[in-house]
């Protein structure tokens, strides 16, 4: 439901009261307004000054942040970011070390003096200067951008630019203190240890070098192989031709047997001819023995006679046939020269197996000697295993230990990654109190706090100032008003 919107009658009748009530109440609201801006404008003369000095820092990602790792050669990495950079500048910037620094080289008595003043037991006075120095000092980062702003208020213009030029100096030392690394001397310690056991572990290499008698084992190893490699080529060509010498061997052996089994290879001689007669006799003397056994018993001294002949004529050929069967015939041009082969042939065998006993030697002590060279080949990776890692180890704390030279000697020049953009110059002007700006918000609070007034004494007042707060309260409408005219 929407309330009645106020007629124009209503609306001048409340401008008339609010006049009336300004009119009437006209010395009381001007008193009001002059005693505020009085007070004002008293106040904004009589307030001490108070003037800010303020600087301008720029924050680089420089090598302070920069995350390096303790052993290896991996590349350094930022492990923050910009926001987070200047956030942790800006605390060391409000450090309470570095405002007590600043005070104590400023002295108390230039900076704060009615703080010497104090009498308080309990708490120093420059416990109290560094509390109020923090309330005056202000750090913050400059929104989207790595600036970091500075500023610091106070009495004297030159105390408070001194204040700020002096934080900063003292805040970029201590920068560099805090980022600085100590570990230069421990890498100095472990980088003469790394270069003893360099220098050992390379000496033990040569010793073993000279002692082993090793010294290109590459080198070595395929002169040994390929020795190894022509003495097994030479030892394989021995053994075939002692195998084709044991079947040459054979071979004409076995020609023999055949020249001496075949008698017509041969040239007839006596011999012949009376191994002829003696199987002509022996045939004669079995023809007689079968003759007598058809007259006579087997136990019969004829039949025995004739059979101890027989036995003699048998024995005889067969002394005469196996003397033919192991001496050459000496007209046989064929056995002879065969049999000459052989000797050759088994001479030379035996030669071939001598050699082969010899080649033998020699691949037993080559392969002893690639034995041993692969004994010292493991040997000698060790060592030289260990005079890597040596070397690495040594190289590894050679390049921290430079870094850390380096940092340090960056530190010493105070090269750091803050730089000054603007350096706090003496404010010509004071902050505060803001004179004009008091005078005008004293006229403001004067008109208000009198017209505040004035509203206030008249609804306290018993009096009537309007026909129609009248006509309000006795509930007649009013007929008539006379002016009253101040004599």
């Amino acid at each position: 439901m929407k309330s009645p919107a106020k007629s124009p009658a209503r609306e001048a009748n409340g401008l008339r009261e609010f006049l009336t009530i300004v009119f009437k109440r006209k010395k009381l609201i001007l008193g009001v307004f002059l005693a505020v801006i009085v007070t004002a404008t008293a106040t904004s003369f009589l307030l001490t000054p108070v003037f800010e000095a303020k600087s301008s820092l720029l924050v680089k990602l420089g090598r302070e942040y920069l995350n390096r790792p303790e052993v290896g050669s991996n590349a350094p990495v930022m492990s923050l970011n910009q926001e987070e950079v200047t956030n942790s500048e800006i605390q060391i910037l409000k450090n309470r070390d570095l405002i007590e620094k600043v005070i104590s080289t400023l002295k108390l008595e230039n900076v704060y003096p009615e703080l010497l003043n104090s009498s308080s037991a309990r708490v120093k006075p420059l416990d109290v200067a560094i509390e109020r120095f923090e309330k005056d000092l202000t750090v913050e980062g400059m929104r989207k951008s790595n600036v970091i702003q500075v500023s610091f208020q106070h009495r004297d213009p030159q105390t408070a630019a001194r204040a700020v030029n002096l934080l900063v100096e003292l805040f970029k030392e201590k920068h560099l203190q805090v980022f600085s690394d100590p570990k230069s001397s421990f890498l100095e310690t472990q980088l003469l240890a790394y270069d003893q056991k360099l220098r050992e572990s390379e000496s033990k290499l040569q010793n073993f070098k000279q002692k082993a008698g090793v010294f290109s084992l590459e080198e070595q190893r395929t002169l040994l192989l390929t020795q190894r490699n022509a003495l097994d080529t030479a030892l394989k060509s021995t053994r075939h031709i002692i195998s084709e010498q044991h079947k040459r061997i054979a071979s004409q052996k076995e020609q023999l047997s055949r020249i001496a089994a075949s008698p017509a290879r041969y040239t007839s001689t006596e011999r012949d001819r009376i191994i002829v007669e003696a199987k002509s006799k022996l045939l004669t003397l079995q023809l007689s023995e079968q003759e007598l056994l058809k007259k006579y018993t087997e136990n019969n001294r004829l039949v025995v006679n004739a059979r101890r002949e027989i036995q003699m004529v048998k024995d005889f050929l067969r002394e005469q046939e196996s003397d033919i069967n192991t001496k050459a015939k000496t007209g046989n041009q064929v056995y002879q020269s065969t049999e000459i082969e052989l000797v050759r042939a088994e001479t030379e065998l035996n030669a071939q197996k001598g050699k082969a006993q010899v080649l033998n030697q020699q691949l037993a002590e080559l392969d002893r000697e690639i034995r041993s060279l692969d004994y010292s080949e493991k040997n000698m990776q060790q060592l030289k295993r260990d005079m890597q890692l040596n070397e690495k180890n040594y190289q590894t704390y050679l390049e921290k230990a430079e870094e850390a030279r380096i940092t340090v000697d960056m530190n010493r020049l105070k090269l750091a990654n803050i730089s000054v953009i603007q350096s706090a110059m003496v404010p010509a002007e004071p902050i505060k109190p803001k004179k004009l700006l008091n005078i005008i918000l004293g006229i403001v609070a004067g008109v208000m706090s009198g017209l505040g007034l004035a509203f206030l004494a008249e609804s306290a007042s018993h009096t009537f100032t309007t026909p129609e707060q009248v006509e309000h309260r006795i509930g007649l409408p009013v007929l008539t008003t006379i002016a009253q005219h101040e004599g």
